[in-house]
């Protein structure tokens, strides 16, 4: 299977340069394709990838800052924004801003790229163009690389190596055969149907309140100048941090639930409709004075959403499962919070409260979210039930048709299908 290894490079103040000239190579290509792109479109014409990548050959002769980069790096460039064009529309594909998106290239030739061992903590890796360069050793590689991209976060550069771990997925969960549903909220980011919440805060009160600070701070530079680099970088610092929390507490989850499990349940969340900003309605009677309703609250609640990083979750718990053989399905989760799970009782007054859930008609109670974690269990299981029966049926050998018409034509013509053709008898004079 392929895998992901991330390390910590040590680059030198000339490796560093130059990486960012990569960067910003790679960063102008990919501006370039999608304007070309675009523009060809309005035209009603088409250009695809390998008419690009021959211009591209052709504008190295001509271009020697794009000369002196690995050209790999440009044509995987074009090769992504291919893939991305074809996978959202070239409309929807964002352009690659120098001040907002970070320094990244990757090279796609796996076999060109060679690792040494230097010591316990440290090891080198020898890139084209690029040279040796230096990374912190924090596990073994644990297989063949297909190919290594090199990033910049704030200010520390890493190296991802693309690794065939040669491991095969097992057919199935080693453990008991046990499944379990997951309900994501606000108040607790994880809850299962056994009972169990996973919760970690990510940002304490005080990194929330210097992070405020921080955004004062930067409001109050102006643009282009040395003390807004410096104020955002800082902000840049402090979000890395938080963001380093928010994936190892998805990896941990990810961990306990596949280890423990042979089907995990999700509900098909779709974040970014549910964070979808209200827009303040102006008064018309006076001017300046917005209407009350609930843009603040749910500005506020779109925050909290996107700060329990709900699809990280999952794609960590999608991605560990191809190790332990468990399935991961999800579901439609409507009605799964106002369900009773114990009478299948729908009805919004039956939730109570953000964590209390008495139902109204058998006085069922419960955690709200254990109890919509178990519906979303029972809605998987249901839905597991129905495609393992329509496989079954679709796996029998159906009975030929063409066969029963042709026995029923040879038979209406004298034929029959066991006996073959029927003798008359012929009378005689």
């Amino acid at each position: 299977m392929l895998t992901g290894r991330r390390y910590l490079l040590d680059l030198t103040p000339e490796q560093e340069q130059f990486a960012e000239r990569i960067g910003g190579a790679c960063r102008s290509v990919w501006n370039t394709g999608l304007e070309q792109r675009r523009a060809y479109r309005r035209r009603g014409a088409f250009i695809g990838y390998h008419e690009q990548a021959r211009e591209l050959a052709e504008a190295k002769g001509e271009f020697e800052w794009l000369a002196e980069v690995p050209g790999h790096c440009l044509q995987q460039a074009l090769i992504d924004l291919d893939q991305a064009c074809s996978r959202h529309g070239m409309w929807k594909v964002r352009w690659k801003s120098r001040t907002r998106s970070r320094p990244s290239f990757r090279f796609p030739e796996g076999g060109k790229i060679a690792v040494e061992r230097l010591n316990r903590r440290w090891a080198r890796a020898r890139l084209p163009k690029l040279g040796w360069v230096r990374f912190r050793w924090t596990r073994p590689l644990g297989g063949a690389i297909r190919n290594a991209t090199v990033l910049r976060e704030g200010r520390r550069w890493f190296i991802s190596f693309l690794v065939d771990d040669g491991e095969q997925p097992p057919a199935q969960h080693a453990g008991a055969d046990t499944g379990i549903g997951v309900d994501r909220g606000v108040v607790k980011i994880v809850t299962t149907s056994e009972g169990r919440f996973h919760h970690k805060v990510f940002a304490r009160d005080r990194e929330i309140e210097h992070a405020a600070k921080l955004q004062r701070d930067l409001a109050r530079t102006a643009k282009g100048s040395i003390r807004r680099r410096r104020a955002a970088r800082r902000m840049g610092v402090l979000a890395a941090k938080i963001r380093r929390r928010r994936a190892d507490f998805a990896a941990k989850t990810a961990h306990v639930l596949t280890r423990d499990h042979d089907l995990i349940v999700f509900e098909a969340l779709k974040t970014k409709n549910m964070t979808k900003a209200v827009v303040p309605k102006p008064d018309p009677d006076w001017p300046g004075v917005f209407l009350p309703n609930g843009a603040a609250g749910k500005s506020g609640l779109n925050r909290a959403i996107l700060d329990k990083g709900w699809h990280r979750i999952e794609l960590a718990v999608r991605s560990k499962a191809r190790y332990t053989g468990t399935s991961v399905i999800t579901v439609n989760p409507a009605y799964t919070s106002i369900t009773c799970h114990a009478c299948n009782h729908v009805d919004a007054k039956s939730r109570k409260s953000q964590a209390v859930f008495a139902c109204t008609s058998c006085g069922h109670r419960d955690h709200a979210d254990v109890n919509a974690a178990r519906n979303v269990l029972t809605a998987g299981r249901a839905e597991l039930a129905q495609a393992r029966l329509v496989a079954r049926v679709g796996a029998r050998k159906p009975r030929s048709r063409v066969g029963r018409k042709a026995n029923r034509q040879a038979t209406a013509s004298g034929a029959d299908a066991k006996t073959g053709p029927r003798t008359a008898e012929i009378p005689g004079p």
